[in-house]
């Protein structure tokens, strides 16, 4: 053994010629097991358990949501800060929403509102990074969303994907990362929105192939993945695997076919939730986690209104206030809430004063986002921006430990380690904390 390790250690065996000479073989580990073995020895590895949040569905809106004209407003601001609404009370005491917030200003007591999130991006593409993976972007890696973190450590249930987007995959930050394809969305491909004529992508068989047709297809195909595995190990292989069984499964299941199916839904509850893209898709969402989907990431609107705010608010709030109150009540009317976490997001907040064109601008210093159920405290708010909306005034939340949050919240320490490239071990989350003071500590 003494050879071997001064043979390592001389530098004259890198990891191809170890694989081409059999020491491999010889030590009773295959490469991959190997390499396997020696990140262990370098990550810290924690058991994920499923928390008190069982699923999670991730409203994410696109382009910036103004803090003033939704979550956060202020009365007392110069007329240029103040914006063109107005503040509403809500069903919590002290606690006020823009006018334009009046479904979700009756189940306030539903949520917490954190009004002092703050980043350093103020670019879309950064923004939205650290909103899907709790990570500053980096040029040297490509980071996990947290769909396929959640897809890796728990895997799916019921038959159905672990990690759904409606309708597509948002954009290039809600995918895999560095983790291996499997671990990726299934994409609706879609519009639920469509109605009668919505229709998942990929659940029913082609024209043509019955059921025992579709079963010799998937006889052969094992037989043909079998013999290339064989040959060669490989993330591909390995993903394209999961790909096929978790597709098999998805076909052949009636009960899985069903969740995506909006035709099962009454028609008073379609109305209920609003028969547009923000209705469908919340709608589409809630039957998802109800069926066993883990996290569902779901679009809606543009945000990014640097002209006319007023109007552009007109057009893309009201059918988001009634989804999302509605969502939220019927999640809890069905038991739903306490195990479903709920969260709204954007990639940063709009600039404090109204420009030259009556619209606000880009602004990552401070913003508000939504967290609800999955034993997030109830009727509560955190934190706070200064009287005109431009800095954190008490308790900044940071990217990192807002994620960690989410993740403590669904059974995840994201202090473990996964292996990157390299192979390196990254954190799931690097710095930040849990906030405890969003966890509802009452006993269940």
């Amino acid at each position: 053994m003494t050879g071997c390790k001064s043979f390592f250690n001389s530098g004259l065996a890198n990891r191809r010629e170890f694989l081409q000479v059999g020491f491999a073989g010889g030590l009773g580990l295959t490469l991959p097991e190997l390499l396997k073995t020696e990140a262990k020895g370098q990550a810290k590895f924690y058991e994920s358990k499923e928390g008190v949040a069982k699923s999670l569905i991730h409203i994410y809106l696109p382009g910036g949501m103004a803090h003033q004209e939704t979550w956060d407003p202020k009365p007392y601001a110069p007329s240029e800060y103040r914006g063109p609404y107005k503040p509403i009370n809500t069903n919590v005491d002290g606690v006020q929403f823009s006018e334009n917030f009046k479904n979700l200003a009756k189940v306030a007591d539903k949520m917490t509102v954190i009004r002092s999130m703050t980043h350093g991006e103020a670019a879309h593409e950064r923004g939205t990074h650290n909103m899907f993976t709790g990570y500053r972007p980096s040029p040297a890696i490509k980071f996990p969303s947290f769909g396929s973190v959640i897809s890796h450590e728990f895997g799916p249930r019921k038959n159905l994907p672990a990690y759904v987007c409606v309708p597509n995959v948002p954009n290039e930050f809600a995918g895999t990362g560095y983790l291996s394809s499997m671990y990726g969305p299934f994409s609706v491909g879609s519009d639920p929105a469509s109605d009668k004529s919505f229709k998942v992508r990929d659940l029913t068989l082609p024209g043509g192939v019955d059921a025992a047709r579709f079963e010799r297809r998937r006889t052969l195909l094992e037989a043909v993945d079998s013999h290339f595995r064989s040959v060669e190990k490989a993330d591909s292989i390995d993903a394209m695997d999961s790909f096929y069984q978790r597709a098999y499964g998805l076909i052949s299941s009636a009960e899985a076919r069903d969740a995506f199916d909006l035709t099962k839904e009454d028609e008073k509850m379609k109305t209920r939730y609003g028969k547009n893209t923000a209705g469908m898709r919340m709608l589409l969402a809630r039957r998802l986690v109800e069926s066993g989907v883990r996290l569902v990431t779901m679009t809606y609107g543009s945000w990014d209104m640097h002209d006319r705010i007023k109007d552009g608010i007109a057009r893309q709030v009201p059918s988001f206030d009634q989804a999302l109150a509605t969502l939220l009540s019927d999640l809890d009317d069905r038991g739903l809430l306490d195990s479903t976490m709920v969260m709204v997001s954007s990639e940063f907040g709009r600039t404090p004063k109204i420009n030259k064109t009556d619209g606000r601008d880009h602004w990552p210093r401070v913003f508000s986002t939504m967290l609800a159920g999955g034993g997030i405290k109830r009727g509560f708010v955190y934190g706070s921006s200064d009287s005109l909306a431009a800095e954190p005034e008490t308790n900044p939340v940071d990217v990192q430990s807002f994620a960690k949050t989410v993740y403590s919240q669904m059974g995840i320490n994201a202090d473990k380690e996964l292996i990157a490239p390299g192979p390196r071990p990254m954190e799931i989350v690097d710095g930040g904390s849990v906030i405890e003071e969003l966890i509802d500590k009452a006993p269940a």
